[in-house]
Parts: structure tokens; C-alpha cells; sequence
């Protein structure tokens, strides 16, 4: 038990340290118990929060701030415009065609694949060629019924995003209007001694600013690079394919490489072993590995360097407590805990005389 009042003496005595404990303990309770309710309003604070960067941007050329979330929020109207009825029509379409086509491409895989005994029998049989084509047979029907089961599910779903497409822009925009309003509000109900919530909001602050502001932009270039790379070459599916190449970046390491199997599958599909696909191949390296060492040193300079294994240990479980927002936020979330631990203290400020 001794021991126990010495860690609560060295690492909670300070108020300051106890009242960041609380607020962070409320905040992920909130979110855990109340996400899904308030999904709406967590989404437009992220998409506030984005904008903001331009907000402040023309705020210092010397635009009111009223005429500045105008620009901003009629910008931001426009790209949702174009996602909506540009974008998203052409992946549908492109989703469709590729759901009707699986059976095909199923059927040519798995011809390709009993030919694999007679090509290389030391390394495959025959039997394991079976028990693999069994095994894709069983994953292509749980799919087919999946999607059938989304198909059902379509009405709540249409709903759904009408209310999202309805609500959402209204709230960021009072969210970038009323900003320094809604600030002070929750300022109010803070104690007046806050200098370690302080420290670690500025830190966290800078990073994750230029962390997702950098990673939205790395989405949209590392997407239309691929977009034009994949049209060059008459690649099918070109849209849907490359939109899956720019949100693999969200998850580092991992989703490059998940996202490169549909992509060579499709162009093998295509193409088989042909020039073709040599050369698609090799362009589609090429834009990985721009991304990888020119563009993210660029975008993520600011950005805290963590360890690898840290960044795979918040992806995963960041994205089993929130799913895709967890996965998004994995590396500015394993930030704000590696800025708890730089500014916790590790003495308390004042210890009663005698106290070990």
C-alpha cells in the first residue's frame, strides 16, 4: 500500500495533473458511450478543424473573419459538389461493373491456378491447389450475401447520409463562424490553473494540425497521380482503383500494401502476363515510392517521429475503438499520448516535509 501512495504522491499531487486526467478519461467516455449519436457533429468538427488552416491563412492577409469563412465554407461546398455528383457516380458505376465481372475473373484465376501442379509440382500439389480454390469459392459466396445484406440495409443507409448531408454542413459552418464563441464557452466551465493542459494542447495542437491537414492533401495528390497513371494505361476500374490507392495512405505501411493486391490483380485480369502489365506495374511503384520519400517528408515535416511499432500498435487499436476515424486519427491520437508523457510530471511540486 506504501508503494501505491508513493505513485499517487510522485505522478497525481498536482491539481493540474489530476484535472487533465479527468477531462481526458470524460472525453474518450463521451465519445465511446455517445459516438455513434454524435457522429455527426465529431465528423464536422474534423472537417471545421481542416478548414481552419485557410480560415487563419486568409484572416492574415488581412480578410475579416466573417469574409474568410465565406470563401472557405463556399470552397468546401464546391469540392463536396463535385465529389458527390462527379466522383461518386463513376466509382458506383465502376463498383457495379466490377461486382458483375468477379464471377469471370474468379473463373480465369482458377484456371490459372490448376495449372500451377503441372508447372511447378515441387512446390504446389494438387490438393492444395483444391482446398485454395474451395477457399476462394466459399469467401466470393460471403461476399455475394454481404452484399445483398447492404442492398437491404440501402433505405436506412440513403437516410442516413441525407441527414449527414443536411446537418453537417450547417454545423461546420457555425462551427467556423462561432469558433472563438464556442471556445470561451467551454473555457468558462475550465479551472484557472490549466499549464499542463496548455502545454499539451499547443504540442498537440501543431502536430496534429500539420498531421491531417498534410495527410488530406497527400490523399488528393497521391489519388490523382494514380488516376492519371491508371488512365494512361486504359486501366479498367481506373477511378475505383485509384481512390483505393489515396485512401491507403491513411494507414501507413499496411495500406500499401493491401491496396496493391486488387490493383495487380485487375491489371493481370486485364492484361495477363503482358508488356502491359510490366509497365502499369512499374508506374505504379514509381508513384508509391514518390509518395513514400519526397512527398510525405515534405507534407510530415512537423510531424513527431514515432516508432513504427507505436504507429502499428495505435492503428490497431484506435481503429477497433473508432473504426475509420480511429484509423485516420491513429498517429495524431499516439501523439497526444506521447505529449501527455513528455509534459507529466515526473516529481510532484510539492511534497509534504518528511514524505519519501
Amino acid at each position: 500500500m506504501q508503494m501505491i501512495a508513493n505513485w499517487f504522491r510522485r505522478y497525481l499531487s498536482d491539481p493540474q495533473v489530476v484535472f487533465l486526467t479527468l477531462a481526458l478519461l470524460t472525453l474518450f467516455a463521451v465519445i465511446l458511450i455517445l459516438g455513434n449519436m454524435l457522429a455527426p457533429v465529431l465528423a464536422s468538427m474534423v472537417i471545421a478543424y481542416l478548414l481552419e488552416g485557410l480560415v487563419g491563412f486568409l484572416e492574415h492577409r488581412g480578410l475579416p473573419r466573417l469574409a474568410s469563412v465565406l470563401i472557405v465554407y463556399a470552397a468546401f461546398l464546391l469540392f463536396v459538389t463535385m465529389l458527390l455528383f462527379g466522383v461518386l457516380p463513376l466509382v458506383s458505376r465502376q463498383v457495379t461493373d466490377l461486382v458483375q465481372q468477379l464471377p469471370n475473373m474468379i473463373n480465369e484465376g482458377t484456371k490459372a491456378l490448376v495449372e500451377l501442379p503441372d508447372q511447378y509440382p515441387d512446390l504446389v500439389t494438387g490438393e492444395q491447389i483444391a482446398e485454395l480454390i474451395g477457399y476462394i469459392r466459399a469467401e466470393t459466396l460471403a461476399f455475394g450475401q454481404r452484399v445483398l445484406s447492404w442492398s437491404l440495409a440501402s433505405v436506412v443507409g440513403i437516410i442516413t447520409i441525407l441527414v449527414y448531408l443536411i446537418l453537417m454542413p450547417l454545423l461546420v459552418f457555425f462551427f467556423l463562424k462561432d469558433r472563438d464563441l464556442i471556445l470561451n464557452w467551454f473555457k468558462q466551465y475550465l479551472p484557472r490553473h490549466r499549464r499542463i493542459a496548455h502545454s499539451v494542447w499547443s504540442d498537440v495542437d501543431r502536430q496534429i494540425s500539420n498531421y491531417v491537414r498534410g495527410k488530406f492533401w497527400e490523399i488528393l495528390i497521391v489519388w490523382a497521380a494514380t488516376y492519371v497513371a491508371f488512365l494512361f494505361f486504359d486501366l479498367r476500374y481506373a477511378m475505383l482503383l485509384a481512390l483505393l490507392v489515396g485512401l491507403s495512405v491513411i494507414v501507413p505501411y499496411i495500406g500499401a500494401v493491401v491496396v496493391t493486391v486488387p490493383v495487380l490483380l485487375v491489371a493481370w485480369f486485364q492484361w495477363g502476363w503482358s508488356p502491359d502489365f510490366l509497365w502499369l506495374s512499374v508506374a505504379y511503384l514509381v508513384v508509391q515510392a514518390l509518395d513514400g520519400n519526397v512527398l510525405v517528408p515534405l507534407l510530415f515535416s512537423e510531424v513527431v517521429d514515432l516508432h513504427p511499432v507505436a504507429i502499428i500498435v495505435a492503428i490497431l487499436v484506435f481503429g477497433g475503438l473508432w473504426g475509420f476515424w480511429g484509423v485516420f486519427f491513429a498517429i495524431p491520437l499516439a501523439t497526444l499520448v506521447q505529449a501527455i508523457l513528455t509534459a507529466w510530471p515526473r516529481e510532484p511540486s510539492e511534497l509534504p516535509e518528511g514524505a519519501p
